[in-house]
């Protein structure tokens, strides 16, 4: 029985030493497959960047440069581009944000969320509950069905997809839950705290945040529009309580320093608009659509020169502002008419290398301009839409004219750099804009959808592209506005014939197919299940927008 005794504590020293050596070990060389805690304020920096266009150049950037073509607020230098036919490829070009959703956001998000909670960071459960619901939304409304349920399940190689509509109640659902945790104090939540991991979106300030929020919610319910259920009035109850000045705008900031990360992707220093590929991101100019509503020639706002234009739109070398019509490219126009490039490089002979400055250029096409995800402007629009649609024309109205005023107020504020001096805006040209009446009626009675739609369209552009191509597929791009029997989105015109893609089958894109590196290759079956192995499931129109 000694011996016994004896035998039993050497056994159990070595394993007490086992072990210590072990955790040693562990702690001298972590697993890097294995869980490392990390601080809540580590981690938001990246998550934000995820939200416009970061250090890889995924997120939305990365993707307006593509759908941009869909809804015109930009035409490609060359012809036949596959986007400007509304079209796509079998790569994972214009697939970005499908990464940015579940891997740059993703996981990274999750343990965000857990560990503020743990650690009793209300305010960061909520921020990233926020970025969630605001994330979730904008996957499902750019692709349709997704993986919801499945998601950031690390036991799983492939993934069942679920309904759009499911997606949209998991977004509602986790933006009360956002609200929650943002209403909750004490504890950890520290507005100093959240300062360090929200030093580039609202800088701690968790009332901007339940705003942003209740803008995700609103933007839930204005999709549905062609719904039977449509709720107008849940549209103004939370459009009442999200963004009201442009001092709300949410915001990703840029500080450009000398590495690629700290840039804005549209600026020069990135440089990720120039080139001359018909399938890549580049050579994007100006639409033709775009320019013709700012500058009188649409019937819409026939006459109207719009102050804001040289914010948004480069002139040309006659000094006017033009576009490029889709699939046409740029050398159909004359010389002198060709749009400068968004980084003011003159086109009178084609030229997409990027300057060594941005000093000429303006609006969200500079190194360091901020990039906005939700503004005051968006909230006004939506507000007007919805009391429009529920026959409040006093209430459409009045939201109209603030929506075109805070959108003022959003250039004014924060895009004011590289605009000639005698073009800058100011309080008087913002007043003389509102009391047009070709713009702003002075009877409500005389208000149409269009001018809401393309007064929001305006205010969106370059942007707010995820959001414009939501509303113009609501309107299914041609619908009429039955008040005047004119089209909502008036003088849009839709590629036919040779110049929509092939694989369209004479049909409108209405989705982005699921990221092709990861879906197609490796849960193809389940792709198989919903259609997407079709070559016109780009067509399928999406449940948001079906009556």
């Amino acid at each position: 029985m000694k011996y016994n005794i004896k035998y039993l504590l050497v056994i159990s020293a070595l394993i007490i030493m086992g072990v210590s050596c072990s955790k040693k070990i562990d702690d001298a060389y972590a697993n890097p497959n294995y869980d490392v805690k990390v601080a809540p304020e580590g981690l938001l920096p990246q998550i934000v960047a995820s939200m416009a266009g970061n250090y890889g150049a995924h997120g939305p950037m990365n993707d307006i440069r593509y759908i941009g073509a869909y809804v015109q607020n930009f035409a490609y230098a060359n012809t036949l581009s596959n986007f400007d036919r509304m079209g796509y490829t079998n790569t994972d070009v214009a697939q970005s944000f499908w990464r940015s959703h579940y891997y740059d956001i993703g996981q990274n998000n999750v343990r965000m969320i857990q560990w503020a909670i743990e650690n009793k960071q209300w305010d960061y459960a909520g921020v990233g509950e926020a970025i969630f619901a605001w994330s979730w939304l904008n996957l499902t409304t750019y692709h349709g069905e997704v993986v919801l349920k499945e998601a950031f399940n690390t036991d799983q190689i492939t993934f069942q997809y679920d309904k759009q509509e499911d997606v949209y109640t998991e977004v509602r659902k986790l933006s009360h839950e956002a609200l929650s945790y943002l209403n909750k104090t004490g504890d950890n939540a520290s507005q100093t705290s959240l300062a360090k991991g929200d030093a580039f979106f609202y800088k701690g300030d968790v009332s901007k945040w339940k705003k942003f929020v209740y803008g995700v919610l609103a933007r839930s319910f204005n999709h549905l529009t062609n719904k039977a259920d449509y709720k107008a009035d849940s549209v103004l109850f939370y459009t009442n309580l999200a963004m009201k000045e442009s001092t709300d705008d949410g915001l990703v900031k840029f500080t450009a320093s000398l590495v690629s990360a700290t840039n804005n992707m549209f600026g020069p220093f990135r440089a990720n608009l120039g080139g001359a590929s018909t399938t890549s991101p580049t050579a994007i100019r100006q639409g033709a659509f775009i320019a013709n509503l700012m500058s009188g020639v649409n019937s819409a706002f026939p006459g109207v020169i719009d102050p804001r234009a040289i914010y948004l739109l480069r002139l040309n070398a006659n000094n006017t502002f033009k576009g490029v019509e889709p699939n046409k490219g740029q050398a159909v126009l004359a010389a002198n008419d060709r749009p400068e490039n968004f980084w003011g490089v003159p086109q009178i002979t084609a030229n997409n290398t990027a300057p060594a400055n941005d000093l000429n250029c303006r609006f969200i096409f500079r190194n360091d301009a901020p990039f906005p995800v939700m503004t005051a402007t968006e909230i006004s629009f939506m507000r007007a839409e919805a009391a429009f649609l529920k026959g409040d024309k006093a209430t459409a109205l009045v939201a109209y004219k603030d929506g075109i005023a805070k959108h003022f107020d959003l250039l004014m504020n924060y895009y004011n750099t590289n605009v000639p001096a005698a073009s800058l805006l100011t309080a008087t040209i913002k007043a003389n804009f509102l009391a047009d009446p070709k713009v702003v009626p002075a009877n409500a009675a005389d208000l149409t959808l269009s001018m809401i739609m393309l007064q929001k369209y305006i205010a969106m552009f370059g942007y707010g592209t995820f959001e414009t191509w939501t509303d113009m597929r609501r309107y299914h791009y041609i619908d009429l506005d039955k008040t005047t029997g004119k089209q909502v989105f008036t003088d849009f015109v839709v590629p036919t014939g040779t110049g929509l893609f092939e694989d369209n089958g004479g049909k409108l894109v209405y989705r982005m197919r699921p990221r092709f590196n990861s879906e197609y290759v490796w849960n193809i079956n389940e792709l198989g299940r919903i259609g997407a192995t079709q070559l016109d499931y780009h067509t399928k129109e999406q449940w948001f927008s079906q009556k």
